[in-house]
């Protein structure tokens, strides 16, 4: 006999991007009234969204722990602050001790000083294997590789907001942050745990990844020009920080917390890449969280590059004839990692303020994998 399912609220939001932090300039950009902020010349020629100015004290209170922390992880830490402040839980002792992370993050940061002068100076050196063994010894600091560890995100944030339930954390770039809110909603709909924080945080600010777009093909360059366009020519990344509180509706109800909406379904997928393949998986996935009404609106988290985000957007035109497609990486560019968690919280704002009563959330990664979600309004059924 199957156990019931319980509905599953989205009861806290944190956003922090080149928009600001909050939900305020986010919804603003998303109806239009503010214009995306993209540095053109900072990494030319690669545009991208850099991070708004923060006072990361206002949510990471101690400067040692701001010191030990790499960039994305102080923007994980202080989105994931901003979301427990949305769902009234940042003092809630008793509740932060059962309260889950699920975190989807990437691999550390390089040293790009010491990378550079190792570059240069093993071309003149003898024995180049011992020139770099040398070189890699003594120049890194031995804090960098504790640094670079992935799982060291949900580490800071337990440290530092005292969210002291169990954590599991998410490698694999766009995938991760699917698979991430997957879970975390099958494992409060299912009742294996009443509380989970969920998000992700990129860092975009990096020559060490822009180098890694570029060397595969992948990056925009130039003029920023929409996700959609048929002029696009790869992925223009922003530096984003995205959390989500998700608990069952009736404990939501019994505390007094608002409801942003429900999740109503999150699918993932893993399609080869073959021509077709990416649109026919989501398809799929997309058809799993239907049918959809006409008043629908979508969301896409997708990265822009050629072909795959061709074929989402053939896929949701397909489930939602004649909507408008809003794409997330246009707004804030796109946060890897944190990208589909990002594109879940654009939907529930709308939702929160009434724009819309359920969105349609889809995200073909760059490499592979694909996810889709449903978010519908309080109480909207599916």
């Amino acid at each position: 006999m199957t156990a019931m399912r319980r509905r599953v609220a989205i009861t806290g939001i944190g956003l922090v991007s080149s928009l600001g932090e909050g939900l305020a300039p986010h919804l603003k950009a998303l109806r239009g009234e503010v214009a995306p902020i993209v540095d053109t010349e900072s990494f030319k020629p690669y545009p991208i969204h850099r991070l708004a100015e923060l006072d990361l004290s206002l949510q990471i209170p101690k400067r040692g722990d701001i010191r030990q922390m790499e960039a994305w992880q102080r923007l994980g830490v202080y989105a994931a602050g901003l979301a427990l402040d949305s769902a009234g839980l940042k003092d809630d002792e008793a509740a932060k001790d059962r309260l889950e992370l699920l975190v989807a993050a990437g691999g550390g940061e390089r040293d790009h000083a010491v990378d550079g002068a190792i570059a240069t100076g093993i071309r003149e050196a003898n024995d180049k294997g011992a020139y770099l063994n040398e070189h890699l010894m003594n120049d890194l600091r031995p804090t960098l590789f504790l640094a670079q560890l992935s799982n060291l995100l949900a580490g800071n944030i337990s440290i530092v907001h005292g969210v002291t339930g169990g954590s599991r954390t998410f490698m694999g770039e766009e995938q991760a942050g699917v698979d991430a809110m997957r879970i975390g909603l099958e494992r409060v709909a299912t009742g294996q745990c009443e509380a989970i924080l969920v998000g992700g945080a990129y860092n975009a600010e990096r020559r060490d990844m822009l180098l890694s777009f570029e060397l595969g093909g992948l990056a925009h360059k130039g003029t920023p020009v929409p996700v959609f366009a048929d002029d696009r020519a790869g992925c223009i990344t922003g530096s984003v920080g995205a959390f989500l509180m998700l608990e069952p509706v009736e404990a939501a109800a019994q505390r007094g917390a608002r409801v942003f909406a429900e999740v109503a379904g999150v699918q993932s997928g893993f399609a080869k890449r073959r021509p077709g393949a990416v649109g026919a998986e989501l398809a799929r996935l997309i058809g799993e969280l239907g049918p959809f009404t006409s008043g629908t609106r979508a969301i896409s988290a997708a990265t822009g590059i050629a072909p795959r985000t061709a074929e989402e957007r053939e896929a949701i035109a397909a489930a939602l004839p004649g909507a408008e497609v809003l794409a997330a990486g246009d707004l804030v560019g796109h946060g890897l990692e944190a990208a589909f968690p990002t594109a879940v919280a654009f939907a529930a704002a709308l939702v929160a303020e009434g724009d819309t009563s359920d969105v349609l959330v889809t995200g073909a990664a760059q490499w592979r994998g694909e996810g889709a979600a449903r978010i519908i309004a309080p109480g909207g059924g599916s």
